[in-house]
């Protein structure tokens, strides 16, 4: 039989764009899913989605200088993130304004900025390749950075794995007893840019954090266990992306809003049918805290 006959391979194995689409998901889907998780267990998730807006300036300035080129727009993606996400730690400490708020503040000003570079300098076609990305257009350039990036992020996981953990659950614990605490806090936040900029590429500025908040929220509904959470977040993005390409090769509808919908419908199931869920999850009612 041949695999082009196959309703489910037969599109990744007769044409190389979808080929190449979905060996770009496996990468993302490695790589920003674990990386969802540490949002989800340090309450990060909505700043995992200020700092996706916040690498859109820079990306455009790289456009504004070199046009779709990859390097350039990744550097300024990575540029741009950093300082953001440096400027509201300052800005934080040396004002009444809490962290939360003054990322806000900052990624709303690079959201505009970076809306008004690529509609005052290019046209429709480039803002919609910014916002939602080109998953079904990703050259051998790309798929190497994105398989980079997902490589760096799992081996600094790894060689982070302690201190993100005591991090998690008792970052001034982690401060008392050990001198990294910085390299455990602003490593992640490194990690966090890295990724937002590489899901930048394939799904957009608005679609990227979608497979990093999506799995890991879907993956806590079912699991309290670490590993279990990891390994669960990652095959659901990977699950979700293969779905969301094939629905969207069928039906001809947009790529990467399809792929955040399918993580999404996953969330809204597991939300009702989880052991953590809406309907089955059980509070603890006011006596078992009680003495």
């Amino acid at each position: 039989m041949n695999l082009a006959d196959l309703p489910l391979i037969g599109p990744f194995a007769e044409f190389d764009f979808m080929a190449r689409a979905l060996a770009g998901c496996i990468a993302l889907s490695f790589s920003a899913a674990p990386v969802g998780v540490f949002l989800l267990l340090r309450r990060m998730s909505l700043t995992g989605d200020a700092m996706a807006h916040a690498v859109l300036p820079g990306a455009a300035l790289g456009y504004l200088v070199a046009g779709l080129s990859l390097g350039a727009m990744t550097v300024g993606g990575i540029a741009a993130g950093l300082t953001v996400a440096a400027a509201s730690g300052l800005a934080a400490r040396n004002s009444v304004l809490r962290e939360d708020a003054s990322l806000a503040a900052f990624y709303l000003l690079s959201l505009a900025l970076g809306v008004l570079i690529v509609s005052v300098r290019g046209n429709s076609v480039d803002l919609l390749h910014v916002l939602f990305g080109t998953v079904l257009a990703l050259d051998s350039a790309t798929l190497t950075l994105l398989g980079g990036i997902a490589v760096v992020t799992l081996l600094a996981l790894r060689l982070l794995w302690r201190p993100l953990l005591l991090e998690c659950y008792d970052p001034q614990f982690l401060r008392s007893v050990s001198r990294l605490s910085p390299l455990a806090h602003y490593g992640f936040l490194v990690l966090m840019v890295l990724n937002l900029v590489a899901g930048f590429h394939a799904l957009g500025t608005l679609m990227a954090v979608g497979l990093m908040v999506l799995p890991a929220a879907t993956a806590r509904l079912w699991t309290r266990r670490l590993l279990p959470l990891l390994v669960l977040a990652v095959a659901l993005a990977l699950l979700a992306s293969t779905g969301g390409l094939l629905v969207s090769y069928q039906f001809d509808t947009p790529t990467s809003p399809t792929i955040v919908l399918a993580l999404g419908l996953a969330y809204l199931f597991s939300l009702m049918a989880a052991p953590q869920g809406a309907l089955r999850h059980q509070r603890p009612s006011a006596t078992h805290y009680r003495a």
